[in-house]
């Protein structure tokens, strides 16, 4: 199903949008409890499900990316390019690295493997300069 199908399954929503324009507005990769505190006094009625819900529709259709790297909470955003992750250990904090994604990886895992790769993930660890100023 192309990105076109999946967003006329869905009918629009106030809410919806908003999560998507507040990710898009953001560079923190926030968690579904941060999209919820900021968007809750805008929408008296909102859930945590609510947000939780919209953020699964908005992945279905093809707006939002969850990056999930072990943390215990799902982080999302809404830059859909080809990037990689600064995660720092000991703040959790997610950043963009300005570093083009390596397309030669994907031809090499495929020439040592039987997989046909559609696409990786690459995050580097360690901590952030703010971490650091404050040890």
């Amino acid at each position: 199903m192309d990105t076109k199908q999946k967003t006329e399954n869905y009918r629009q929503s106030a809410q919806r949008d908003r999560i998507l324009e507040v990710l898009k507005t953001t560079n923190s990769h926030p968690t579904a409890d941060w999209l919820y505190s900021q968007l809750k006094s805008e929408f008296p009625k909102l859930s945590p499900g609510t947000i939780y819900r919209n953020l699964g529709i908005l992945q279905e259709m093809g707006k939002v990316k969850k990056i999930q790297y072990g943390s215990t909470f799902d982080r999302f955003e809404a830059n859909l390019s080809d990037h990689y992750h600064l995660i720092c250990e000991s703040c959790n904090s997610i950043t963009d690295i300005n570093l083009p994604a390596c397309k030669d990886i994907l031809n090499k895992a495929e020439e040592l493997s039987d997989f046909s790769i559609n696409y990786h993930q690459i995050e580097f660890y360690g901590i952030c300069i703010s971490c650091r100023r404050a040890s």
